[in-house]
């Protein structure tokens, strides 16, 4: 239960060079925040668990996320490191507690872009087929679904990899560029579904009724998990106790929105049982009998998708660079390029360990406890504030939580309501990375941590 000196985590940080400004901040919330979530769950979760009362499950998780996100921005702005709530655990709660925290973080960084690569695979093959390319299915699905290897997300996961290992200038501007594309393809497709909605598809509509709109809500908290990869972005800041908040906000509040709008006019164009499709928007348009713009919809997803894969694997390096200074994991994970003043390494491993995964695992089936981790987490970041105000009341706070300790209590109690609405096997999937971390400390880290 020792703590970490908060002294040393930030003299650690200072030296780094900042390279991303307010709008790159923001952009990259939003990249992560609006990508699989938008494009995917929308549609599913609209036929299996809400109805047209998911929008309802998107504002409810956009409340949890945004007392979350209040709570993220007095601990980043307090403490600016990379490490996010593994930091902040070992500051406040001692090292058994922060390893398992950035070992959390590190399990579902990892099979969230997994995840997301493979949803990327889909889009691509969908796209092709449309211009009659058809890919061989053995190398497009993993073993587990009767394939040799999903190539092409193991080739994307790679490239965003390299690209990331150029350093932050260039894939800032990438990412930019992708975001860009990605919120125009959104308002593209509200513009061209608005004038077909039909007020008689919202009815009913709370088809499964109350509890499928928290259903719906823990299943789409996990589209809102983007913002933790800003937490993790604050050694690269510029003005980061100004800009980063703001970011943080800024980004959940205009994800929120783009949510709600593309939310009502896809139930409002076709009923909401029809949805159950990962490629949604593309699936109404066609229904809307517009191929063409469907085309240009699912072009834009394409590229859409690559910034989030590129904000989660560059949070995910982050914590991995953050641990292995602390010792949890080896020395060569903190290491930075003299060039580019990235931690090469950590992001080659990440990267290679993320692309396994997307080629060869069904990785749908392991990612479901990246929703009970990221709760987990966010409970965590929420009794830290309490906890860092009462054992470091002296400390400077360039933003503070307003309303005294009400918010941050808030925040975690509905982190626990959420965690009771997910199923019994995404439990066991999480308990299952814990047993893993739990013998990598015992073997390793506990012998190496650094005070």
């Amino acid at each position: 239960m020792r703590r970490k000196s908060i002294d040393d985590l930030i003299n650690v940080s200072q030296d780094k060079p900042k390279t991303l400004g307010l709008f790159d901040l923001t952009i990259m919330g939003i990249g992560a925040i609006i990508g699989t979530g938008i494009l995917v769950l929308t549609g599913i979760v609209a036929a299996t668990d809400a109805g047209p009362g998911v929008v309802f499950s998107f504002l409810i998780a956009a409340l949890a996320s945004a007392l979350i996100g209040l709570c993220y921005s007095e601990l980043t702005t307090t403490i600016p490191s990379s490490g996010s709530a593994y930091v902040y655990s070992w500051i406040t709660m001692g090292e058994q507690i922060a390893f398992f925290s950035g070992w959390t973080l590190l399990g579902v960084y990892i099979t969230t872009t997994a995840t997301v690569a493979t949803g990327w695979t889909g889009y691509v093959t969908s796209f092709l087929k449309e211009v009659n390319i058809f890919l061989p299915q053995s190398l497009v699905q993993s073993p587990f679904n009767g394939g040799i290897v999903n190539l092409p997300a193991v080739i994307v996961v790679l490239l965003i990899t390299l690209l990331l290992t150029r350093g932050m200038s260039e894939s800032k501007v990438v990412n930019d560029v992708l975001v860009l594309v990605k919120i125009g393809i959104i308002l593209l497709f509200v513009v061209v579904g608005a004038f077909h909605v039909r007020t008689t598809n919202w009815k009913p509509f709370l088809p499964f009724g109350v509890k499928g709109i928290f259903t719906g809500a823990s299943t789409v908290f996990f589209s809102f998990l983007g913002f933790d990869a800003l937490a993790t972005s604050a050694e690269d800041c510029k003005k980061v106790q100004k800009n980063l908040p703001i970011a943080i906000i800024a980004s959940l509040t205009i994800s929120t929105i783009l949510y709600i709008i593309v939310s009502l006019v896809m139930t409002g164009d076709v009923k909401y049982n029809l949805l159950n499709v990962p490629e949604a928007m593309s699936f109404v348009l066609i229904t809307l009998k517009h191929p063409i713009v469907a085309e240009i919809v699912s072009f834009g997803a394409i590229l859409g998708i690559l910034a989030v894969i590129l904000a989660f694997i560059y949070a995910s390096s982050n914590i991995a660079m953050s641990m292995s200074r602390g010792g949890f994991l080896p020395a060569r994970f903190s290491k930075l390029n003299s060039k580019t003043q990235t931690p090469n390494e950590a992001l080659w491993i990440i990267g290679i360990i993320t692309a396994t995964c997307s080629g060869l695992l069904d990785i749908k089936k392991l990612a479901t406890f990246a929703n009970v981790g990221s709760l987990c987490i966010f409970f965590l970041i929420s009794v830290a504030v309490l906890l860092l105000r009462k054992q470091h009341p002296e400390l400077k706070r360039a933003f503070k939580v307003p309303f005294g300790s009400v918010i941050p209590t808030l925040s975690a109690l509905v982190c626990i309501l959420l965690l009771f609405n997910l199923p019994g096997s995404a439990w066991l999937n999480y308990i299952g990375w814990l047993a893993i971390g739990l013998i990598l400390y015992f073997a390793y880290s506990k012998s190496h941590v650094i005070y």
